[in-house]
């Protein structure tokens, strides 16, 4: 079932990403990664996006994704953490996840610097931005993200690789296009006056709003029911 629905609908989500490149003008060597976001999905769907081509897997949830993550050890996948992180869970994250895309605060990145220390490691991180100011999304305030930014830079075991966003599930393209703006600026500003911010990856889009975000400049986009259906949980 999985892998019927990928065989359709990943081609045209590919010739959808094109094509958001070319009206943003953007060269052929500024790929974006698809990450597969497989949360709500058996482990069926994670298999089917590995045998569809697709190499990075999204989880939210990290107790979630365990049981994925040891079913499909062996077959090379790259494991992303899409959704909150609590401290608590820390340890078990940095057990499965190469990118933590959803790193809210201060305290968490401490969190994972010190359990970062212990494993003797250096942890790739995006840092979460709230760009549209909603009070049901985690993350820095655009306005007050820069100094928050420059401080977990500065933790020895963490290497921040980028910035994330999530945009307001609405309807305005306007509002959609202005939330990954402001992300892009912030991002451009970190890349240029921040020496350990590495400007990898901006985590911006998802199934409803994701051609405005690579017009913007995402360079990852995170992708679940446009891939493999509503979510069964």
């Amino acid at each position: 079932m999985y892998l019927e629905r990928l065989e359709r609908a990943l081609p045209d989500v590919q010739r959808r990403i094109e094509r958001a490149c070319e009206r943003a003008g953007r060269s052929d060597d500024e790929s974006v990664t698809v990450v597969a976001v497989t949360k709500g999905h058996p482990v069926e769907a994670t298999l089917a996006a590995r045998e569809a081509g697709l190499q990075v897997i999204g989880e939210s949830r990290v107790q979630e994704a365990r049981a994925k993550w040891e079913a499909t050890g062996d077959l090379g996948l790259s494991w992303h953490l899409v959704g909150h992180l609590q401290r608590n869970k820390v340890q078990r994250a940095l057990q499965m996840f190469e990118l933590i895309h959803s790193v809210d605060s201060l305290r968490l990145a401490a969190a994972i610097d010190q359990e970062a220390a212990r494993l003797g490691r250096s942890v790739s991180i995006l840092v979460q931005v709230n760009a549209s100011s909603e009070e049901s999304k985690f993350g820095f305030t655009v306005d007050d993200a820069f100094d928050p930014i420059r401080d977990i830079c500065d933790l020895v075991h963490v290497r921040v690789r980028g910035l994330m966003t999530m945009a307001p599930f609405v309807d305005d393209r306007s509002v959609l296009r202005e939330t990954f703006r402001r992300t892009c600026v912030l991002f451009e500003r970190c890349r240029d006056e921040l020496r350990r911010f590495d400007a990898a990856h901006l985590s911006m889009g998802m199934t409803n709003d994701f051609e405005i975000a690579v017009e913007e400049g995402s360079t990852m986009v995170r992708l679940g029911t446009v891939l493999f259906g509503e979510r069964l949980r």
